[in-house]
């Protein structure tokens, strides 16, 4: 009986290296993205509160190297999650996956890989950022964000922007400038998650598309920290 036990213990436990093994890089890079949302928020000083209570939209693009830091390359892939429903106001949703190109980020990483991640504070960018690339700054106001007690400081400076910027780079967390930046929509990538051509319209508008395996961390990580939009735009509508 002892030997059954040991070895559907290995059994199991084999299966689960075997699935781990089968992620595509695309899945891997989402489960990070969920991974970095976690320790971001574990971090003291970090995103407000108050200010991912008011964010429609979540994109997380982890480990930015120095490597793509050069004018015209990809500078790195992620994942973005929005809430649901009429105005962003129900819970968070499927994630699609977006890339980060071109432009000039407001910061030096040397050799260490950099965590990025964006609020998306209102609707007003949102259809065209779900539809088309968009270059931050220009198509959609964008502002380096306010951190932990900073927030009250920097008020106008947040109510303002479309679009909050964070990085976390050797273990200092921060606002940081994406200003020049383009932001699209990865259909390539969200493909390699779902098994099947899919747009970022669709997983974001769609009433019935569940959250992959992958991305399930991600999703219970923000609705854990912010599971209802306290904005005032949403609260009007």
């Amino acid at each position: 009986m002892k030997r059954i036990v040991i070895g559907a213990a290995c059994i199991a436990l084999a299966s689960v290296s075997v699935l781990a093994s089968d992620l595509n890089k695309e899945q891997k890079r989402l489960e990070e993205s969920g991974v970095v949302m976690q320790e971001v928020l574990n971090v003291p000083d970090n995103i407000p509160h108050e200010l991912l209570e008011k964010a429609e939209c979540v994109i997380v693009f982890p480990n930015l190297m120095k490597a793509a830091f050069v004018v015209g390359a990809q500078y790195g892939r992620g994942a973005m999650v929005c809430r649901t429903g009429n105005k962003f106001r129900g819970p968070w949703g499927a994630p699609a996956m977006y890339a980060l190109e071109g432009g000039s980020i407001g910061f030096q990483i040397g050799g260490e890989a950099t965590d990025l991640i964006l609020l998306v504070m209102n609707d007003r960018g949102m259809e065209s950022i779900l539809s088309s690339k968009v270059k931050l700054g220009a198509d959609a106001s964008v502002a380096a964000g306010p951190k932990g007690r900073d927030a009250s400081a920097d008020t106008d400076a947040w109510m303002r922007a479309e679009i909050l910027s964070y990085s976390r780079s050797r273990g200092l967390f921060a606002g940081v400038s994406v200003e020049g930046t383009t932001l699209r929509p990865d259909d390539e990538a969200s493909e390699q998650v779902y098994g099947h051509p899919i747009k970022a319209k669709e997983i974001v508008r769609g009433e019935h598309v569940g959250v992959p395996a992958t991305g399930r961390h991600l999703v219970s990580v923000l609705e854990k920290n912010a599971p209802r939009n306290e904005s005032e735009h949403a609260a009007s509508n």
